[in-house]
């Protein structure tokens, strides 16, 4: 039974190791030159041997094992014990190159990773390389930042600083539904992503010091283990602010804080969040569509101040230039939107309350 399980599970294993051998056989042929691939590569070395010339014993010997299914060789491997001596080989295998295949599996992933910054950089040479400043005090500057799966056509970009020599630390944006609020988060994030993945950004310019990503897109009940979405986002936020008290500073982006709760524990939990983010040295940006919201910056001023973006309501339809500009939003196109799209809405005398 023992060794009817070591055959038939190194067999698997190596109808899988197999694909991977041709992509280390790539790997192996190209030539490098560069200090850090020369090591990466080099950890492709297993007992001697390279990791295809490895996968391929183990394949070899997963094929003398099929031979004894063949009903004239059965009649000389059942006396010589064919499948035992096979299965302790495989099991030798094991012992000596098991150890070495997750790490040539991280080589092959490092290398495909490098191979898509590579191809990013070959595909959009405009993009300029960030300056990461190893500086103990956060900072993010951004000037012209766009979101690099845009087109190019439909981008929008804006500046964002925070931290360094400036005062202001933290924004809070305000706006309508669709108005951009998400999608800025999703570009500070992501730039800030690939500056510490050694890529090109899509930005200007783009200054960063060494940072911690938090955040709060995209954060989702659960069914099946009883959480609600506000519950999620509460743990996540613990999290985050956990974070803040490591070496590295945090870059927070919370996006519609809290909006699960009332305006009014709403504000007090998220001023007590954002304060104690800020105590801890983190920078950062907090959406809110909740004009309750823009009121925080009083009490954390000049560290906090608030931004917003804005729409256009003519003729029915709802149009946004996706531009951040200073200060609170003073209006809200949820009425509007319910009415463009043919809900009849109206206020607490039955007539419709106009949008301006």
């Amino acid at each position: 039974e023992r060794t009817s399980r070591v055959l038939h599970t190194a067999g698997s294993w190596s109808r899988e190791l197999d694909v991977l051998a041709h992509v280390l056989a790539t790997l192996e042929a190209e030539r490098v030159e560069s200090t850090a691939l020369t090591r990466l590569r080099a950890r492709l070395d297993s007992a001697g041997v390279s990791a295809r010339t490895a996968i391929g014993q183990l394949h070899r010997l997963s094929e003398m094992h099929d031979w004894q299914h063949n009903v004239i060789f059965m009649a000389v491997a059942t006396p010589l014990l064919w499948g035992l001596h096979i299965a302790l080989l495989m099991e030798r295998w094991r012992t000596v190159h098991g150890p070495h295949v997750r790490a040539w599996i991280d080589v092959a992933g490092e290398f495909e990773s490098l191979a898509s910054l590579a191809a990013y950089r070959y595909e959009h040479p405009d993009d300029v390389f960030p300056a990461v400043e190893d500086r103990t005090a956060a900072q993010f500057h951004g000037t012209a930042l766009g979101h690099p799966l845009l087109p190019s056509a439909r981008m929008v970009l804006n500046d964002v600083s925070l931290g360094g020599s400036a005062e202001t630390r933290a924004l809070v944006i305000s706006g309508s539904n669709m108005s951009g609020k998400s999608t800025l988060l999703r570009t500070i994030g992501i730039n800030a992503v690939l500056a510490f993945a050694g890529a090109p950004v899509r930005a200007r310019s783009l200054t960063v010091s060494p940072l911690t990503l938090g955040a709060t897109l995209r954060i989702q009940d659960s069914l099946q283990e009883g959480r609600s979405r506000f519950f999620a986002e509460i743990v996540r936020i613990k999290t985050i602010v956990e974070r803040a008290q490591q070496h590295t500073p945090v870059l927070f982006l919370l996006d519609e804080l809290f909006h699960g709760t009332n305006s009014h524990d709403r504000v007090i939990g998220a001023t007590g969040v954002l304060r104690t983010l800020l105590d801890r040295g983190a920078i950062g940006v907090l959406t809110t569509h909740d004009l309750a919201l823009v009121a925080i910056v009083d009490s954390l001023a000049p560290k906090a101040v608030n931004a917003h973006f804005e729409d256009t309501f003519v003729d029915g339809a709802v149009t946004f230039d996706y531009r951040m500009k200073s200060g609170p939003v003073t209006r809200s196109n949820a009425l509007a939107l319910m009415r463009a799209v043919g809900l009849d809405v109206a206020d607490g005398d039955n007539t419709t309350t106009p949008r301006r």
